[in-house]
């Protein structure tokens, strides 16, 4: 499978954003590639940072405007294109949501975020109604896609459910970053963290991570923080957490990778984690703490 990821610095732009977003899709379809995956919230800023409700306001129904425009551009170069939008399901109701969009311009499937963050610069259960769609892979004419957002990336639950559910691979589209406020050395440790978490989805699940952050830096416009400098480092891993292709940190890019899903069976041959787990010793896992 060729895979075109996307690492943009947005601006407040929207439809700069996703011009060059367009641009991007066609030369890396020139290249080959057959799946297109962006980072999360990819038409404009990180709103997130502030609690405001005028920002409702860029919320969109779905089917709606970018459904519309990434569909008519997913036809016409027939690639199916992973989409991150702020969703409006009703008044009041809103979801930061995942939308494939197959290679003929429909809709193959939807996923909502299910883990919600709420943290100094990243206030998104303000925004954001946790999912209700579950954890269910997204079928496609290029594989069966186990779509996920961001803060879902910390929790092995979720990567496990989209793997037993039939994912061929995860998919992480992203928004990360530090706080000016951070050190050198804790700015390090939290990257780390990012990093390792994934690949250990990746090997626990024996299947491949794509990983797609955003870069560039966006200020708070409240001022009671300095802002978030996105840390990109956007990434796939192969089955056994092997880094393909990583990201710098502050670089847009726009970059073809090619991933051999025979490896994901060869690997799951080598190493039968699915074989032998003790399903029947996990019932404790659905409580919220074993006192």
């Amino acid at each position: 499978m060729k895979i075109g990821i996307i690492q943009q610095a947005n601006s407040g732009n929207r439809e700069e954003n996703i011009s060059r977003l367009e641009l991007k899709i066609r030369n890396l379809v020139v290249q080959g590639a057959e799946l297109i995956v962006m980072q999360e919230l990819h038409n404009g800023l990180y709103f997130c940072q502030t609690e405001e409700t005028g920002l409702f306001d860029q919320a969109e129904t779905i089917p709606g405007p970018s459904t519309d425009r990434f569909g008519r551009l997913a036809a016409e170069l027939q690639v199916v294109i992973v989409l991150s939008l702020f969703e409006k399901r009703a008044a009041g109701l809103y979801h930061n949501t995942a939308v494939v969009m197959e290679k003929d311009g429909s809709i193959a499937g939807l996923y909502r975020k299910m883990h919600i963050p709420d943290d100094p610069a990243y206030y998104e259960k303000f925004y954001f109604t946790p999912g209700d769609l579950g954890f269910h892979p997204i079928d496609t004419s290029v594989g069966r896609l186990g779509v996920l957002v961001c803060w879902d990336q910390w929790y092995p639950e979720a990567a496990r459910l989209m793997a037993l559910a039939g994912a061929e691979l995860l998919i992480y589209p992203t928004a990360i970053g530090w706080e000016s406020s951070d050190s050198p050395d804790e700015q390090q440790r939290q990257r780390d963290a990012w990093l390792t978490i994934q690949r250990g989805h990746a090997v626990a699940n024996s299947l491949p991570v794509i990983a797609v952050n955003r870069t560039g830096y966006e200020a708070d416009p409240s001022g009671q923080t300095g802002g978030i400098r996105f840390w990109g480092s956007s990434f796939v891993s192969g089955p056994q957490g092997e880094i393909l292709w990583q990201a710098g940190t502050e670089e847009e890019t726009a970059q073809l990778i090619e991933i051999d899903r025979q490896r994901t069976e060869n690997v799951r041959r080598w190493w039968p984690f699915f074989r032998d787990r003790r399903t029947d010793a996990y019932s404790e896992l659905t409580r919220r703490w074993i006192d």
